[in-house]
């Protein structure tokens, strides 16, 4: 047999960080040893959403889902002993990855690093935010400005740097389906590549070197065929895009670079151990044909339906990898699909759905015009809410979950306090302590910062005109800055933003015929509001601290509508008195708070308590998220009325469940369900 020419894999990355830099610095050291080609740095809220560790919204959210990065000296630690300019990072920012990036830049310096020779990815993609994953800042003028001026900004200075990725990823999990996901994510880079193109910023010769360093970063679920034939048709269209609309003619810059992360909202926490082969079946999807390969790909852990990942769990994600890489054939072959007749109708079909749903929203004004109209939001969550009816029906199988439920005892999870990782609670005091010294003596040796005052000004000077901000933004990197004054500085001239919901526009996902699970649930609730006295019965779904993941909270606050409340759901990004007013103000006989951030046990039992304080404990607070069992017992115990996690996946039998719970509360007799 003739040796044949093997491929270079691709990257392989781990998404990682949390508790503090020093913690993140020594485990991607010790993930680059075991063989980790790429950094995938993962930030925690507030640094995401622009607010420093000690402010009030990110109270119980400091560390969790990722690393907190304040100011120079953290992002100086995060990387100690890491030569940039030998590495690939990718960091997972949106609406402050200008502030991200300049830190970066100022730590390679400091090591002495050529910054042209920098290379990675900033995600920035913040279209996504507003339509799933809730960590946007400001308005979407200004946010496609910061965007564009990172580009331009890069496409000179740093050349080799991805300033943003198109991230479908999340809306995938926020229910998009192959179509929705294509053709939202080529919008927003239609809208990015219109913005950079009409800014001025990047002469037309130069709008090569711009299409050749977008890349895009998608989400691979478990329908492997589909998603496999989903990244042949992005290619495709991403190809006709760029060489129609932009003219871009060389073929290596029209080139379709992804990364990936496989599906982690589709892990359960029912029977995790099916999560491994989940998994494998994602990451065949972006590696088996060579024409749609992923260029970088990194896997979820088998238990992050339960908590946060160990070590040891990231690195069997990282063995999965490298089994396929270095021990298959995989790479030794040319595109294995080429000249298939059910493949090619398949991506051609996807091909055809997505153009025109592209054109669509061009005739609407673009992706921003279809983010303000709430079009874009809306049709996700009715997506969405008919994914879950096919879920609860039974038609669409989880294995685990509404099919072969039985299980033996799972010697993985017989421990469950070890089997995930868990963050100390005192990291936060640790955190908000150092960022106050920070504060303190940044102007003192060793690091003598000018006063960051003087900096900010000169970045609110830039913002309320037409300048680039990138280089504002690095001299307040270099002044000592911290992330909160930095956002808080751009607050000031541009605004907040708080996005459609998409809740009131859904339309109805499950029907409520006679003898159905919903008209027994709306006859519950009718007898109940009539029982009380009032002509509705009032449901406020409340979005606790900064996790923005609200797909779980609009698909609960749709289906409670559904089943004849009135329900009061605000959005994200609220604090616990600000729930309380509301639930106060609205009258309302239930509270619903939805938490997956790990926050819930800060969160949670504040709400509680000013409840209590305002005399109103005789409304029943739900609490709904990634809560381990060990948390949800100390919940119950607060006062909690009840808890449901992902493997309650019966939407309407949990709005039943709330009714019971009002009753409960308002010393009701329990009604009778007819069998």
């Amino acid at each position: 047999m003739t040796e044949r020419q093997k491929d270079r894999p691709w990257l392989m990355r781990t998404y990682a960080g949390h508790s503090t830099a020093e913690a993140s610095n020594e485990l991607y050291r010790r993930n680059l040893a075991k063989g980790q080609t790429g950094l995938s740095v993962a930030f925690d809220l507030p640094t995401q959403t622009g607010y420093d560790s000690d402010h009030v919204l990110a109270r119980g959210e400091v560390g969790r889902v990722g690393v907190p990065v304040a100011h120079l000296g953290d992002m100086r630690r995060l990387f100690q002993d890491i030569p940039l300019e030998q590495m690939n990072t990718s960091m997972t920012i949106n609406a402050t990855a200008m502030w991200l990036l300049a830190l970066y830049q100022v730590v390679a310096e400091e090591q002495g690093a050529d910054v042209t020779k920098l290379q990675g990815t900033t995600q920035n993609d913040i279209v996504k935010e507003y339509l799933s994953r809730g960590t946007h800042v400001f308005p979407p003028g200004p946010s496609l400005r910061l965007t564009t001026d990172m580009i331009a900004y890069t496409v000179s200075h740093i050349p080799k740097w991805n300033p943003i990725n198109i991230c479908s990823y999340h809306l995938q999990e926020a229910g998009a389906t192959p179509v929705q996901e294509i053709a939202y994510a080529m919008s927003t880079a239609i809208a990015v590549l219109d913005a950079v193109r009409d800014s001025g910023q990047v002469p037309q010769e130069r709008m090569g070197d711009v299409v050749g360093r977008i890349s895009f970063f998608v989400n691979a679920g478990v329908r492997f065929i589909e998603e496999m034939c989903k990244m042949r048709a992005f290619g495709r269209i991403w190809d006709t895009v760029t060489r129609e609309r932009y003219g871009i003619e060389n073929p290596k810059h029209r080139r379709f670079r992804y990364g990936v992360q496989v599906n982690s909202l589709g892990l359960t926490e029912a029977q995790p151990e099916n999560n491994v082969q989940r998994i494998v079946l994602e990451m065949l999807a972006v590696t088996l044909s060579k024409d749609a390969r992923a260029r970088a790909v990194q896997l979820p852990a088998w238990n992050e339906a339960l908590g946060l990942p160990r070590p040891w769990d990231q690195q069997w994600s990282l063995r999965i990898q490298q089994v396929l890489a270095y021990e298959s054939d995989l790479l030794e072959y040319e595109d294995i699909f080429e000249g298939s007749k059910v493949i090619e109708a398949k991506v051609e079909e996807l091909v055809a759905e997505a153009t025109a749903e592209i054109e669509r929203i061009q005739e609407m004004g673009g992706a921003m015009a279809a983010v303000e109209s709430g079009y874009l939001k809306s049709q996700l969550v009715s997506s969405h809410a008919a994914r879950r009816a096919r879920i609860e029906s039974g038609e669409e199988r989880i294995i685990g979950v509404n099919a072969f439920e039985g299980t033996e005892p799972n010697p993985l999870t017989a421990d469950l306090d070890t089997a995930i990782q868990t963050v100390d609670p005192a990291v936060e005091a640790r955190v908000i302590a150092s960022l106050q010294h920070w504060r303190d003596t940044r102007y003192q040796p060793p690091f003598n910062h000018p006063r960051p005052c003087k900096a900010l000004e000169k970045l609110k000077e830039a913002a309320r005109g037409t300048d680039n901000l990138m280089e504002a933004t690095l001299e307040c990197a270099r002044a000592g800055v911290t992330t909160g004054e930095w956002a808080g500085a751009l607050r000031e001239v541009f605004g907040e933003f708080r996005a459609p919901t998409g809740v009131s526009s859904a339309p109805v996902a499950v029907t409520a015929e006679e003898g159905s699970a919903l008209s027994e649930v709306r006859r519950k609730v009718e007898l109940t509001a009539k029982d009380l006295g009032v002509g509705k019965l009032r449901f406020l779904v409340g979005k606790p601290g900064l996790d923005g993941h609200s797909n779980g909270a609009e698909q609960i606050a749709v289906r409670a509508r559904d089943a004849g409340f009135e329900v009061v759901y605000q959005g994200i990004r609220l604090t616990p008195e600000q729930i309380v007013d509301a639930a106060l103000a609205e009258d309302v006989h239930a509270v619903g708070l939805s938490i997956l951030s790990g926050s819930h046990a800060q969160l949670v039992p504040d709400v509680l308590e000013r409840l209590r304080v305002a005399g109103a404990t005789d409304i029943p607070v739900i609490a709904g998220g990634i809560i381990p069992s060990g948390d949800a017992e100390q919940l119950r115990a607060a006062g909690v009325a009840a808890v449901f996690t992902p493997k309650d996946f019966d939407i309407t039998g949990i709005i039943g469940r709330i009714v019971d719970e009002i009753r409960n509360a308002n010393k009701l007799d329990p009604l009778e369900v007819p069998a």
